[in-house]
């Protein structure tokens, strides 16, 4: 009897073991094929011009070069207000909120926030930013509209990872005589900086990728903003995932999509590979102050 149990079990924990590489390697196939077929048909039309010029109809020549610089400088501006704001609010729910039930009531908002279809923040952001505070049609319009979109995961993944952080730190951190501040400042978040980094990672991916909430608040111009324009009022300015809609859809030159889709790809992994390395020194960092 036991022995018939024993196969039966045996063959189970194949068939599972079985399904469960087979879904694995569908889903690396996959992944594989997209990023095959991405770089077969941008790889082509790649080069040195491409990157570094912007385009003109008088000269005939496509370029990306404004859409790079307005994508950086999207991400920058997000980041610098969306990561103080979001990891603050996730300290104070986890740390300092007492009153559960208006911590139950910002987190349902936060989850209900982060369901929300970007083209409505894109409306919002229209409304508020470009029309109510006089912003126009610009890059800080848009990535104030992106701070919005980008504040419920940042908050999540962040308040996540200070609950993994098990109390016996906290509470030895304290009964050395450290104050509520320092103890989260040096135990605390040292340890949950791999939440940070995902949240960020996260914020990162949605930023590079949004394309019609820009419609509406970024714009879809494609002449060289520079660095200390880009906080300005109506200087607007389309970034590559706005730029890849308008040569896919409206102009059908699907070679020029592709190479933006490569060059999206390509500028999203070099952001998640800083990210880690960021982390990575954070934690090396906190385990020799140790």
């Amino acid at each position: 009897m036991e022995d018939k149990i024993s196969e039966k079990r045996k063959f189970k924990n194949m068939l599972l073991n079985t399904l469960v590489y087979l879904c694995a390697g569908i889903i690396v196939l996959m992944l594989t094929g997209i990023i095959g077929y991405i770089f077969y048909r941008g790889l082509p039309k790649l080069s040195l011009d491409f990157l570094t010029s912007a385009p003109s109809l008088l000269n005939d020549t496509v370029g990306i070069l404004p859409n790079i610089l307005n994508t950086i400088y999207i991400i920058l501006m997000t980041l610098v207000i969306v990561l103080p704001l979001g990891i603050g609010t996730a300290i104070y729910l986890n740390e300092y909120a007492e009153n559960k039930k208006l911590v139950g009531v910002i987190e349902l908002a936060t989850e209900t926030l982060s369901g929300i279809p970007s083209i409505i923040y894109g409306l919002v952001g229209m409304l508020i930013f470009v029309q109510f505070c006089s912003l126009g049609t610009s890059l800080a319009a848009g990535a104030l509209t992106l701070v919005i979109m980008t504040l419920p995961t940042i908050i999540r993944t962040t308040q996540e990872s200070l609950r993994t952080i098990p109390n016996s730190y906290r509470e030895g951190s304290l009964a050395l005589g450290a104050g509520k501040w320092h103890m989260i400042r040096t135990v605390v978040l040292p340890n949950a900086v791999d939440g940070i980094v995902t949240g960020c990672i996260l914020s990162v991916g949605r930023i590079v990728g949004e394309s019609a909430a820009l419609m509406f608040t970024a714009g879809m111009a494609n002449n060289i903003v520079y660095l200390f324009e880009s906080f300005l009022p109506e200087k607007a300015g389309s970034t590559l995932s706005v730029a890849l809609y308008m040569y896919a859809k409206e102009r059908g030159e699907f070679e020029t999509a592709f190479t933006i889709a490569l060059i999206l790809m390509l500028l999203t992994f070099i952001i998640n590979i800083s990210a880690k390395f960021a982390g990575r020194a954070l934690r090396k960092r906190k385990e020799n102050d140790d």
